[in-house]
């Protein structure tokens, strides 16, 4: 899937595992010193995530994930809050997280996800207790543990997702050789972004009385089918029927070869009296995903048109019945849908979309098609539960701030905020500033590019400024808040932060989407160009001290901009997990859908014209020779999506060419950096870098200078 997954991580990417004592200096803080925004204050802000309306619609329940630096890991609670946002109260004070709560009996309890610390061989399971917080007993005993679930409206059943054995051992061959741990391979998709494909995970619907599961069936028993689909999808991927009797599940019915190149998923509605599967989008050939049931069994999904393109157009699909008529409601409408919730009269669903250059919430009319915005700003909405006739409950994010959560009323001017959990930490950082700037492109477009400012800013006064390049390279440059690349730390260190919404960005239409796919080295990078020089004319901005980072496509990004210095845009560059040969990139990374569609095909198709374009004019390697500036490069050894390999040929060519260089590689990290010390050991050698070039009179430059380097 895309090369940078947006910026917001789900709650199991930080399971994190101790790792040694941290420095004395490495502590969890409630108020930022001085009012600066330090990486440990950056890991101390508490991670909202997961509102559940009760089923009155009078509490809302919700995680809130809190890092623990010096124990080098987080912890997930529940908490509780009134409609309204008061009366917020911590439910659970566990060793472990909890995960996937859910109201259930009226509201009375609450079901979740959790692992009893107190045994050394438990795995998660289904839990359940009362909505005080007490009577805490586990429910089910699934041998792999459960991974989420999802019960039915009748609370008389339950799917759970938990994994079965996928491939070959060589213990399995040779018996007498147990502790051998070799993998037998046969064919592709052996392992994922941060994962070997060891198991697969599965749904397993079982019976439910409210306190025990029993009955559990496979559904995809005998299968290597994995459902949902990895790396990301959970419970969102599965829906039950109004009447409990089927539920839908989203698969790929592919394996090896066939699933590396195809990203063809359908929806399957399994009946659970006869154990017939039917599948609902047959003929389909793109993503066919997260589909919601309204209460009188319609059914709307998120589909995408073309097979191998996974940043294809998101269309929202309705069927009125299973194997009724599918109709495209956003056929009108040029953007991609993120995530749709129905509205409780069935007239509308409920969406979050990227939208010139944010993710506003909206609405669209079922019978007319017609999309009406009812929430924006310069902020990020992040799902939509819906609370009765014209209330909505979200979470919101910018720049500026994490995630907290609100409530959108329909006819409002703004939405009301929910949860106060980061209020008193942010309250303590000096504040930032933010504009847009609108840059004419080199074909005469317009591209909004965002300015992030630094504490008392001064117009008179010029800046230093870090230009960023988004990964993907089709994830959208909206209002994020993100825990590695996390803008307001940058603009807290005195930069001006520069973010270009260039060509292949969801939100500003398919054509400006679609523009980037088989020309990497095409109009993005002359985008980029313009923005770069369009800010170096801007008075505050100091043209000599204009730092490009980037991570995944954006280290890509990175890489092919320092070949193309030669007018000395930028003084020094930092790369995070980017790909430096694209040729390597073709055979090395697992996913083969995405560089068969972005760069055009393999690099031994001469016929193929713009797959030898890619690896012509758009391959980094290519261009290594102009290099002339600064360049450090940052991997996680664990990443599988790109190969830490391509950092490593990254740094031993700029170290060959005699240029300035640094490396810093993660052995226990994959595509992103999500270890508390890891994290700050991140920020800490991220902006002694940018410090060295770009800060002549920071404490990082004098030492450099002290040291000779």
């Amino acid at each position: 899937m895309k090369l940078f997954k947006p910026a917001i991580m789900m709650a199991s990417a930080m399971a994190m595992m101790a790792a040694g004592a941290p420095s004395a200096s490495s502590q969890n803080v409630t108020v930022a010193p001085g009012g600066k925004f330090t990486p440990e204050v950056l890991n101390s802000f508490g991670r909202v995530s997961d509102p559940q309306v009760s089923p009155d619609g009078k509490k809302i329940l919700y995680g809130v994930s809190r890092v623990d630096i010096a124990a080098n890991k987080s912890n997930r609670d529940l908490w509780v809050m009134d409609i309204d946002g008061k009366n917020a109260t911590q439910l659970t004070r566990t060793p472990s997280s909890e995960s996937n709560a859910v109201w259930i009996d009226g509201g009375k309890r609450i079901a979740f996800v959790y692992k009893d610390d107190n045994d050394d061989k438990a795995v998660p399971q289904l839990w359940v207790m009362n909505a005080d917080g007490t009577g805490r007993q586990c429910a089910s005993s699934m041998e792999k543990g459960v991974e989420g679930f999802v019960i039915s409206p009748d609370e008389k059943k339950v799917i759970m997702i938990s994994t079965v054995k996928y491939d070959t051992r060589a213990a399995d061959v040779y018996p007498d050789m147990p502790k051998s741990d070799a993998r037998i391979i046969d064919d592709m998709m052996y392992r994922h972004w941060n994962e070997w494909v060891e198991e697969v995970p599965q749904p397993w619907v079982g019976d439910f009385n409210g306190t025990q599961v029993s009955n559990l069936k496979n559904v995809l028993e005998g299968t290597k089918f994995e459902s949902p689909m990895r790396p990301w999808g959970g419970v969102e991927q599965l829906a039950w029927m109004p009447d409990s009797k089927s539920f839908i599940y989203v698969c790929r019915k592919k394996t090896g070869k066939d699933y590396a190149v195809s990203t063809n998923s359908d929806l399957y509605l399994y009946d659970l009296a006869t154990g017939a599967t039917t599948n609902l989008t047959q003929g389909m050939m793109g993503y066919d995903n997260n589909p919601v049931v309204s209460r009188s069994g319609k059914i709307a999904w998120l589909s995408m048109e073309h097979d191998g393109y996974e940043a294809d157009k998101n269309r929202i699909m309705l069927m009125d019945k299973p194997g009724g008529a599918r109709v495209d409601l956003t056929a009108n409408w040029d953007y991609t849908v993120d995530a749709i919730a129905w509205s409780p009269d069935e007239k509308y669903l409920y969406f979050t979309c990227p939208y010139q250059g944010t993710i506003p919430m909206f609405r669209i009319n079922v019978a007319t098609k017609k999309v009406e915005q009812i929430a924006g700003g310069w902020q990020d909405y992040s799902g939509t539960i819906p609370v009765g006739k014209d209330l909505i409950v979200t979470t919101v994010q910018s720049y500026s701030a994490p995630a907290e959560i609100y409530s959108v009323k329909i006819g409002a001017k703004a939405p009301k905020k929910l949860s106060a959990v980061n209020d008193e930490l942010l309250g303590s950082l000096e504040p930032i500033g933010c504009k847009q700037e609108w840059v004419t492109t080199t074909d005469g477009k317009k591209m909004l590019t965002w300015v992030v400012l630094p504490p008392g800013f001064d117009e008179s006064k010029k800046y230093p400024s870090i230009f960023f390049c988004e990964g993907g390279p089709q994830s959208p440059l909206s209002q994020f808040w993100s825990y590695r690349w996390n803008i307001r730390i940058m603009a807290n260190h005195g930069y001006v932060v520069i973010l270009p919404n260039r060509r292949g960005m969801p939100g500003w239409g398919t054509e400006w989407n679609a523009e980037i796919s088989g020309d990497y080295a095409g109009q993005n990078m002359q985008d980029y160009m313009a923005a770069a020089d369009h800010m170096k004319r801007q008075p505050y901005i100091d043209g000599d001290r204009m730092g490009c980072v980037g991570a995944s496509y954006g280290g890509y990004s990175v890489y092919w901009l320092a070949g193309h210095n030669t007018s000395n845009r930028f003084a020094c560059f930092l790369a995070h997990a980017g790909i430096f040969d694209l040729r390597a990139q073709y055979l090395e990374t697992e996913e083969m859908w995405f560089v068969n569609w972005d760069l055009g095909g393999a690099p031994w198709d001469k016929d193929n014209a713009t797959a030898m374009r890619s690896y012509r004019d758009a391959d980094p390697k290519n261009f290594v020779q102009n290099w002339n500036k600064p360049i450090m490069v940052t991997t996680g050894e664990n990443d599988f999506r790109i190969s830490y390999t391509q950092t490593m040929q990254a740094f031993n060519a700029a170290r060959l060419r005699g240029i300035p260089t640094h490396m810093v590689l993660y052995p226990s990290e994959c595509h992103w950096v999500t270890r508390p010390q890891n994290s700050i050991v991140w920020q800490r050698e991220y902006f002694k870098w940018l410090d060295r070039w770009l800060m002549p009179d920071s404490e990082a430059a004098k030492q450099a200078a002290a040291q000779g380097k």
